[in-house]
């Protein structure tokens, strides 16, 4: 018996200027991965009996992956909205900020509120859909957001805000 899982909630169809470039991106190289992927695939069947040949199994699993990805990718493009510049008011927390808060310790952190997908683990970027970033939309400098995550509540100050 399947365990049925409830649909993922779209995330916002916003992004940056650059997370647009970085996508697209994305999908010129995987077209040409997914070329050399195809070449090795066709000389891995050429090797014969394909139910015990690890490299012709491998290769038909990448490229079903890097598949899903252009797929996926190709879809999602046409449908996000590009968001090139600072809002009118620069006073107050909207997408693309940069947001310094300071929490209840005294330690501070910065954010740049971007979409979900420029989301990247080596960069202090949030979700526009994140519990924080919806606690700090419209908020002012010297606001505070509170988010309560798995019966925690954590209070932030803001303490600066940035637009590129």
């Amino acid at each position: 018996m399947a365990r049925w899982r409830p649909p993922q909630p779209k995330s916002s169809p916003y992004i940056t200027e650059t997370g647009y470039r970085k996508l697209e991106e994305e999908v010129r190289m995987l077209w040409e991965r997914r070329s050399g992927v195809t070449q090795a695939l066709t000389a891995a069947a050429a090797e014969g009996d394909r139910s015990e040949n690890a490299e012709y199994i491998y290769r038909k699993k990448e490229l079903r992956e890097i598949d899903r990805r252009i797929f996926y990718l190709q879809k999602r493009l046409p449908s996000l909205n590009i968001i090139s510049s600072s809002p009118d008011n620069t006073e107050k927390v909207y997408f693309g900020a940069w947001v310094t808060l300071e929490n209840d310790e005294g330690e501070a952190l910065i954010y740049r509120i971007v979409g979900g997908d420029e989301i990247d683990p080596k960069k202090p970027y949030i979700s526009l859909d994140s519990p924080l970033a919806k606690a700090l939309m419209l908020k002012s400098i010297d606001d505070e957001a509170l988010i309560t995550v798995d019966n925690k509540q954590t209070r932030y100050y803001i303490v600066d805000i940035k637009y590129e």
